[in-house]
């Protein structure tokens, strides 16, 4: 059955009221001028900082150019970036003169990039060297513009001619056209993966991401006295709700780095005395490697479980939490300042309504394992819609106007929630969501294949890898799995690829002859 989404909240009964992303920056630049905001330190030459007055001349300054180039209100703008400054000046600076960042994961394939291009109708890009090959022929865009450098480093190939350069997007800001202060104007896309074969488009407003910046903030206890290192990836919502946009409306600063290193970590965060970081499973496995510092400032992690064992090594309390790019903010946290039930995601964030439910419907006891469900103002607390998919964006809720996560949850002692697992064709791979279907649409199309199955096997550093099992056709050409790994290198981000490939005359099966890919599951757990 499909179902209606809630109705998108009346301008005059939102907390941003007559405001956009436009209000937030400019409010930093005039009280919080010359303090520091956006800190580069980059793998190789010399770090900059931004104070707020400057990040908001050089977004401004953006945003004209952006429209002297003709783009207009609700346009769309592919940035194809790794971390650099310029990610952050784009994605903002887009929402900034009213048009849309689609913000697209870096390691994504060219067939990926050309999907993200074509459903998007992104009619410009932003890119930097080494990826301005694959932008320019994902799609027939208007104009592209390239970094000088590849996130810091040198660039060995595809360096912008003085046309394509970045810098060159630079205008004055008083030419840029007036427009009211609408929060439920589109602000930026996201793609993520689901159960279905392609990702779908996470539509954020204004209001979502003002939301996002406010309450993600209040949850991490952040002022403008902390220092928020940023070393997860720019184009996910982790780092540009949790950190970017917190630390703008906290007033604090916030380092960015080009990528998590654990050997750069501590001497960055010893540097400028940071005292937040979002950190995920596998960078906490990195870190372990490494001698802690005895002086560092760190008060509070973020992660996906409360109190963990490693806090002790560490002497930093972790913050649990859980959330989606479709909830732009922690629908479950944990506690700042007091003990949490440890490995737990914390209890439900007072700013929504969550529901865990048995199989059969009903509501869950205290140990039972059900499905989570949570329940927001669509455009506000929860995403805008899935772009250019109505239809996804009903089927998201169920008659009660709860968005249906796909993630299942434990219901633990004192209103705490532990996560249990995945819409079981989901894969965790390194932080990132890799959705079963997208591998085996794929390998599907491999001449020879009969049929495929991909499960998650787990990975001592990656938490989870896709493993593909495969019926070969009758006389099937000799080395199929290679031609299944030639396909998946051609057409998937690199997480995405099958770590193993195996070779099978027959699936075990359920009711309904359904693939029993818990069995599949099995076998990888006793080989």
């Amino acid at each position: 059955m499909t179902h209606r989404p809630p109705p998108l909240a009346a301008p005059h009964a939102m907390p941003f009221s007559g405001q956009d992303i436009r209000t937030l920056i400019d409010l930093q630049a005039q009280v919080r001028g010359d303090k520091p905001f956006l800190i580069w330190e980059p793998f190789e030459g010399e770090g900059e900082t931004w104070a707020f007055a400057r990040f908001a001349d050089r977004v401004r300054r953006f945003a004209a150019a952006l429209a002297a180039r003709g783009v207009g209100l609700g346009d769309r703008v592919l940035v194809h970036l790794d971390n650099c400054p310029e990610a952050a000046i784009a994605w903002i600076g887009c929402a900034y003169a009213g048009a849309v960042a689609v913000t697209t994961n870096a390691k994504s394939s060219p067939d990926e990039l050309s999907y993200f291009a074509d459903h998007s109708g992104a009619v410009a890009a932003i890119t930097q060297p080494k990826f301005a090959s694959l932008v320019n022929g994902a799609a027939r865009f208007k104009w592209l513009a390239v970094t000088e450098t590849d996130n810091g480093d040198a660039a060995r190939a595809g360096q912008p001619d003085a046309a394509s350069s970045f810098e060159r997007l630079d205008a004055d800001p008083g030419t840029l056209p007036p427009r009211p202060h609408d929060p439920l104007a589109d602000y930026s896309i996201q793609y993520t993966s689901g159960t279905t074969s392609r990702p779908k488009a996470v539509l954020w407003s204004h209001a979502n991401a003002l939301w996002g910046a406010r309450i993600n903030a209040v949850h991490e206890t952040l002022t403008p006295h902390d220092v928020h290192l940023t070393t997860l990836p720019l184009f996910h919502t982790n780092a540009q709700a949790y950190s970017v946009l917190a630390a703008l409306w906290a007033g604090c600063a916030c380092i960015l780095q080009p990528r998590f290193s654990a050997s750069r970590f501590w001497p960055i965060s010893l540097k400028h005395r940071a005292t937040w970081a979002s950190i995920v499973p596998f960078c906490l496995r990195a870190l372990m490697e490494h001698e802690v510092p005895r002086d560092h400032s760190y008060r509070l992690w973020g992660n996906g479980a409360c109190d963990m064992p490693t806090d002790a090594h560490f002497r930093v309390k972790t913050m649990g939490w859980w959330g989606m790019t479709e909830t732009i903010t922690h629908g479950t946290v944990g506690q700042a300042h007091l003990p949490d039930l440890p490995m737990s995601m914390g209890r439900p964030a007072p700013e929504y309504e969550l529901r865990v439910t048995r199989d059969d419907g009903r509501p869950a006891e205290l140990g039972e394992t059900g499905d989570l469900a949570i329940k927001g103002v669509r455009g506000l607390s929860l995403f805008a819609e899935y772009a250019g998919n109505a239809q996804a964006t009903a089927d998201a809720y169920d008659e009660h106007g709860f968005f249906l996560t796909g993630d299942r949850v434990t219901i633990g002692p004192a209103g705490y929630l532990i996560f249990a697992d995945r819409s079981k064709d989901m894969l965790k791979v390194g932080g990132e969501n890799v959705a079963a279907s997208e591998v085996e649409r794929v390998v599907a199309t491999v001449p020879g294949v009969q049929e495929v199955a991909v499960v998650a096997k787990k990975h001592r550093m990656l938490d989870e890898v896709p493993v593909v099992f495969v019926i070969p056709l009758p006389g099937a050409p000799d080395g199929l799995s290679d031609a299944i790994m030639t396909a998946c290198t051609a057409q998937l981000a690199t997480f995405k690829r099958p770590h193993e490939i195996r070779v099978v005359d027959a699936f075990p099966r359920s009711t309904l002859e359904k693939v029993a890919k818990a069995e599949l599951r099995r076998m990888l757990e006793e080989t």
